[in-house]
C-alpha cells in the first residue's frame, strides 16, 4: 500500500520495509502548454551537505555512481505516455557508507532560453518503489507551487542511525541545475 506524503513529511524506509534492497525513484510529469525537457539529478552527499566527489554527482552525463549503487536510465527529452518519465534505480546494499544524504532534483534542460519553468507542468511527483516487492512505497505529488522555477529538489533520502528516511522536500529556485551544483560540489 502507498503512502502519500506532503511537503516535509518524512517516511522511515528502514524501519517500515525491513530488508528493502533495490528501490526505483520515478519521477513523472505531464505538460500543460507546450513539451520541456526535464533532468533528474542525484547528489550524493557526505556529512557536511557535499557530494563525495564529482562522480557521485549522477544525471544524464553521468549514468552511474562510482560505488554502482545509483543508476540513472537516461534521459526522457519528451516526457510524453504516462507512468514514469525518468527513472534512478537504487541498491541500498551498495551504497558508499560515507554517503549519508542523497537529494534527488529535477531540473528544466536550457529553462532560462526557452522561458521555460515548472509552472508550465501538472501532475508532477516523484514516487518509491521497491523492485524485489513491485510494490510503490511512497508518492509524492507536487502542486503547482513552483511557477516561475526552473528546478525543484523533490525529495532526499537521508541516512540517521543507520536508516534512511525520505522526506518530501519540495523546494524551488529559478537558478537551474547549476544552482543545485554550486550548493553540493
Amino acid at each position: 500500500m502507498s503512502i502519500n506524503l506532503k511537503k516535509g513529511n518524512s517516511f522511515n524506509l528502514t524501519k517500515n520495509q525491513p530488508g528493502l534492497k533495490k528501490i526505483m525513484i520515478g519521477l513523472g510529469w505531464e505538460y500543460v502548454s507546450q513539451r520541456l525537457d526535464l533532468d533528474a539529478s542525484v547528489f550524493m552527499n557526505g556529512k557536511n551537505g557535499k557530494l563525495l566527489s564529482d562522480e557521485y554527482f549522477v544525471f544524464y552525463n553521468n549514468l552511474t555512481s562510482p560505488d554502482g549503487c545509483i543508476k540513472h536510465t537516461g534521459d526522457n527529452r519528451t516526457g510524453v505516455g504516462d507512468e514514469d518519465d525518468e527513472l534512478v534505480l537504487a541498491n541500498m546494499d551498495l551504497i558508499n557508507p560515507s554517503c549519508e544524504e542523497m537529494v534527488i532534483a529535477v531540473s528544466i534542460h536550457d529553462a532560462e532560453i526557452r522561458k521555460h519553468h515548472f509552472g508550465m507542468l501538472a501532475d508532477a511527483y516523484i514516487r518509491i518503489f521497491d523492485v524485489e516487492t513491485q510494490t510503490e512505497l511512497l508518492r509524492y505529488d507536487l502542486d503547482a507551487e513552483f511557477g516561475g522555477n526552473t528546478v525543484v529538489k523533490f525529495g532526499t533520502l537521508t541516512k540517521k542511525n543507520n536508516e534512511w528516511h525520505f522526506t518530501a522536500t519540495g523546494t524551488g529556485n529559478n537558478k537551474g541545475l547549476q544552482g543545485l551544483i554550486d550548493i553540493y560540489a
